[in-house]
């Protein structure tokens, strides 16, 4: 287990390193009907194909495209905190591509990954918003497939004081291997090692390989209420909590408006949520929680500390249709956090 107080790199070392499923958005309102008709899982996230994917694109509403994945948009809250960042991810050389590369270099994330030029197109994530903010993803993944493990810098995750790996990535053969690469050099130079469950279906698909994640090379897991009980195929959340803190270091669960818990050996700190005046959409969420949450790390914070800072990142993003902060999430801290 990494230290998390511990500073051996330089000043200037990345504080996170994000590696994960390059996506653009389109976000649309969707009711249960259309949920229903479509065949979709209210609140999951479905695998499509690029047939699937234009299909229900046409079925949608008017939508907002805005680049997303998972460790993307915590790359970008990171950075929002005042954060050194990188993201590692691939597009394909189009039109979308070139929006996500712009938008998430404007972010103040590096980002430089090369696209490839033949093949799939740059993916994308259909995200149906509900009229209780709940949202409901069909996600083609394209281009993101092409990630493997050649596209992982190994001078950069030993130069790195965290890497953030998604649980999604696992479910691309070249992005497992990437994944597990990327996990091993980290291991090695005693970087932090950081995961996200990402969704409770994710989880059902590859439960004993991230059991086995878990175990062997994660300090840090992120995960939700549903994501952790589907991990350990129990219905009761107190025992999930008892369950992962016995395979793993630090494990950061949220419980949507009650908050998060987090758990550290014999360490258990129940942090509120933030106060948000209206919900709007919670895409993004988790993502940005654990933005907060890296971010306080990278600072030395204690956990509870850490936790509440998630919560702030999440409560922002929460009040507005997008995955990503409308506001410099830093000037939300207090000056103590910053």
């Amino acid at each position: 287990m990494t230290d998390r107080n511990a500073s051996p790199r330089g000043n200037d070392a990345l504080d996170v390193i994000a590696i994960g499923n390059a996506i653009v958005d389109v976000l649309a309102n969707a009711d249960d009907d259309f949920l229903t008709k479509q065949g979709l899982d209210k609140g999951g996230m479905t695998l499509i194909d690029a047939e699937r994917a234009e299909s229900l694109y046409d079925a949608m509403g008017p939508g907002i495209e805005c680049s997303g994945g998972s460790a993307a948009n915590t790359a970008v809250g990171v950075a929002s905190l005042g954060g050194r960042v990188a993201f590692v991810g691939k597009v394909r050389d189009d039109h979308l591509g070139g929006i996500f590369r712009h938008d998430i270099r404007a972010a103040g994330v590096a980002f430089e990954t090369p696209p490839t030029t033949d093949g799939l197109a740059t993916a994308r994530c259909l995200v149906m918003v509900s009229p209780d903010a709940e949202r409901t993803m069909g996600t083609f993944l394209g281009a993101c497939q092409e990630l493997g493990p050649d596209d992982i810098d190994a001078d950069q995750i030993r130069a790195a004081r965290t890497i953030f790996l998604e649980g999604y990535l696992w479910d691309p053969p070249g992005g497992k291997a990437a994944f597990r690469r990327a996990a091993e050099i980290a291991q090695e130079a005693d970087t932090t090692v950081a995961l996200t469950l990402s969704d409770a279906h994710c989880v059902e698909r590859h439960r004993e390989d991230f059991l086995d994640l878990i175990d062997g090379h994660v300090d840090v897991l992120f995960a939700n209420e549903a994501e952790v009980k589907a991990l350990f195929e129990v219905d009761d959340f107190d025992e999930a909590m008892q369950r992962v803190r016995s395979i793993c270091g630090i494990a950061a669960l949220t419980r949507s408006e009650k908050g998060s818990v987090v758990v550290n050996g014999s360490e258990v700190h129940v942090v509120e949520a933030a106060k948000v005046d209206k919900v709007v959409d919670v895409t993004g969420a988790g993502d940005l929680y654990a933005a907060g949450f890296l971010y306080g790390l990278s600072r030395g914070l204690p956990l509870a500390d850490c936790a509440r800072v998630g919560g702030l990142a999440a409560a922002e993003v929460i009040s507005h249709i997008g995955a990503r902060p409308q506001k410099t999430l830093a000037e939300l801290l207090p000056a103590e956090h910053r």
